[in-house]
């Protein structure tokens, strides 16, 4: 990319690149692997499958249902006096009741039926926003790994100057041109560059397994970002359109709404408690006994069930109360998610607009230091500048470059927080920035 093509001409610089693009895995192939693996995903899913079952069960409770009771029973009767005298007897009885009944007016259920597809709109608005987040874990995962492994070869990089400078300090010192002090400064910069790269190193590996979290084992090298990054502005140009249809479209707000209207049906349901409830019954009852004088008896019947509360001890009037607190809680916390998602919105909007000129911005950065190190190191030969000046100057050159790289996967992140607001995420727009990376450069995975 631009800076492997700048530090050239400054040092050899150690690439982290696979020569089998082949087998490297870009982001499309990354998310993939991350909607079979990822465990958060499929407990969305589960949970999801779980709450549609909540409709059945509202509905089982205005359908008839069918009740078969049988008992059986042995009897060793001993008696004594009384008007049948004295009465010894052993005998069996058997009894079965087959029983039918329907709900004719039952108030809680029919709102209880009502209030389960909110209640499914919502669970199935939080798992559609759970398949968006998946996408952007996974793409902000991809490229913490690319930015991780960029500022290793950075510290490498760094490493291998302060390395040289080093050397040559030595070499001066040794004929004279420069003082102790001089290869002390050498010194310690390459010793803090050897103790950076450690840390970026250990950074990379941390960035390696944030993603096997998510996707589980990666034994593939990752494609890299290519050098053609176009940077435009989101279309449309318009932060108060792309707010607008975040409010309307993004799933967590539409997961909240739901939510709003789920709340309210449960104070119609509470409140229910106050109303009558009337059911049907019929069945059907056979009777055998074996008895001496016991008698066989098969009986039908039908019949009506009214219950009319009167007074529960003010329990329902207290649950209908506590079921609007309940409501009130959840319109607060619809406005806190359409507050949370305006400013995600805005946010990734600027982000876009500020990471473009930062792009532009650091390219200049780089060319400046650039043209400062060789200033600094002319400066050096003339006895006008110092070695620290010149690890200054070399240092500050490696870090624009890491910045400039850094901020090519601001832009492409803050894009696909933009689209997340507005739950416009989709595999197609991963594939739009997918298109920028460079099978033929890769990242090779750790070898643990």
């Amino acid at each position: 990319m631009f800076m492997r093509r700048m530090l050239p001409a400054l040092i050899p610089l150690l690439l982290c690149g696979s020569l089998s693009p082949a087998l490297a895995e870009d982001l499309l192939q990354i998310y993939d692997m991350a909607v079979v693996s990822d465990p958060t995903l499929r407990e969305a899913e589960q949970m999801l499958f779980a709450t549609r079952e909540i409709k059945p069960q509202a509905r089982s409770l205005l359908l008839p249902s069918l009740s078969v009771q049988g008992d059986a029973n042995f009897y060793d009767l001993d008696s004594r006096g009384g008007n049948l005298g004295d009465r010894t007897d052993r005998y069996d009885t058997q009894q079965i009741q087959a029983v039918v009944s329907q709900s004719l007016y039952n108030r809680a259920n029919w709102m209880t039926l009502g209030q389960a597809d909110s209640v499914i709109a919502q669970a199935e608005a939080e798992y559609r926003d759970a398949q968006i987040g998946l996408m952007v874990k996974t793409t902000q995962a991809y490229f913490d790994v690319l930015r991780m492994a960029d500022a290793v070869t950075v510290r490498e990089a760094l490493v291998r100057a302060d390395e040289r400078q080093l050397e040559q300090s030595r070499q001066r010192f040794e004929v004279g041109l420069v003082a102790i002090t001089d290869v002390n400064e050498s010194q310690a910069a390459y010793d803090k560059s050897r103790a950076d790269l450690i840390n970026a190193k250990n950074l990379l590996d941390n960035a390696w397994e944030a993603l096997r979290t998510i996707v589980g084992p990666i034994k593939v090298p990752l494609a890299r970002l290519g050098e053609k990054l176009p940077l435009s502005p989101p279309e449309p140009n318009d932060i108060d359109a792309w707010a607008t249809t975040a409010i309307r479209s993004n799933y967590g707000i539409l997961a909240a709404i739901e939510s709003v209207n789920a709340a309210k049906a449960s104070i119609e349901i509470e409140r229910s408690g106050h109303f009558p409830n009337l059911d049907l019954q019929a069945g059907y009852d056979v009777a055998r006994s074996a008895a001496q004088y016991g008698t066989d008896a098969e009986t039908g019947f039908v019949g009506l069930s009214l219950n009319v509360p009167i007074f529960q001890g003010g329990a329902v009037t207290s649950r209908t109360r506590e079921a609007g607190y309940k409501y009130r809680a959840t319109q607060d916390r619809l406005d806190q998610v359409r507050r949370q998602v305006d400013q995600q919105v805005k946010d990734a909007f600027r982000g876009i607009l500020s990471s473009i000129e930062d792009v532009k911005a650091r390219q200049a950065a780089i060319v400046s230091a650039r043209s400062a190190l060789e200033s600094t190191q002319a400066g050096l030969e003339v006895g006008t500048r110092t070695q620290v000046d010149v690890l200054n100057a070399q240092r500050n050159l490696f870090q624009a470059e890491y910045d400039y790289m850094s901020a090519r996967y601001d832009y492409i992140i803050n894009g696909v927080k933009l689209h997340q607001a507005t739950s416009t995420l989709s595999r197609d727009v991963l594939a739009k920035g997918n298109a920028w990376l460079d099978p033929n450069d890769t990242i090779p995975p750790p070898a643990y």
